[in-house]
């Protein structure tokens, strides 16, 4: 009887879980350059002896959405969004460097070079980008950045980082919601990587699509519920019947 408790049990489990990935997917589905997470399972046997017979669910390799989001166009010079496969490199919070396609830009009170979310903008060398107080930036589609103070002339004051994965070394989401690389290396830049100026990538979720898994999975759900419940009643009734025997 535990076999069908056990099995009932992690298959609650599991789409406990991928409801709770689907429902933060659906969260972000209006955030800038956000990849929808992916969930899948597998069966797997529980070894031990007198367990062959027992099956749970395990999360198989967790990954992401390549498919970029719709180019949003906003016209603002400190908007861009990555061509192709290519990515901007930030600071995450740990120090790492960490990659994304979110390319709403914005200049602190200090003169660095932030994503939307305050993290710094590196460039080419790997660094921060400091650029002159009082000036108005502009971005190339080399990923130059250009700065103009007042009637003088524009000058190039950096350039950011675009990197390109590649399949030997994919990109992984951390917990921060940013992507790095599997084997924790930085990437090199990409001299020959390209992005649209005034643009931003939209999230790549499908609403529609995450709506209706979320339906199947709360009714997958309700279903292992039942399953243990059916369960509790059946030993339920056998203890019964072992009391009548006694």
């Amino acid at each position: 009887m535990d076999r069908l408790i056990y099995t009932a049990m992690t298959g609650a489990n599991a789409a406990a879980h991928r409801q709770s990935v689907l429902s933060n997917n659906l969260a972000n589905v209006s955030t800038n350059g956000f990849r929808a997470e992916l969930s899948t399972y597998r069966a797997v046997p529980l070894r031990g002896e007198g367990a062959t017979t027992r099956v749970f669910a395990l999360e198989a390799t967790a990954g992401h959405r390549d498919a970029p989001g719709p180019a949003q166009r906003t016209g603002r010079d400190l908007d861009a969004m990555p061509q192709g496969n290519s990515w901007f490199a930030v600071q995450g919070l740990d120090g790492t460097e960490a990659y994304t396609r979110s390319g709403g830009f914005e200049v602190s009170p200090q003169g660095v070079l932030m994503t939307s979310t305050g993290l710094p903008v590196l460039s080419d060398g790997g660094a921060p980008i400091n650029v002159p107080n009082d000036s108005v930036i502009s971005l190339g589609f080399d990923g130059t950045i250009s700065a103009k103070t007042g009637n003088q002339p524009s000058s190039t004051v950096g350039r950011l980082k675009l990197a390109t994965p590649t399949p030997e070394d994919p990109l992984k989401r951390g917990a921060d919601g940013l992507f790095r690389p599997a084997s924790g290396a930085p990437l090199p830049n990409d001299a020959n990587a390209r992005m649209l100026v005034g643009v931003l990538e939209g999230s790549n979720v499908n609403a529609v699509e995450t709506m209706v898994g979320m339906i199947q999975t709360a009714r997958q759900f309700e279903v292992q519920m039942r399953l243990m419940q059916t369960a509790e009643s059946n030993d339920r009734s056998a203890g019964q019947l072992l009391s009548l025997q006694g």
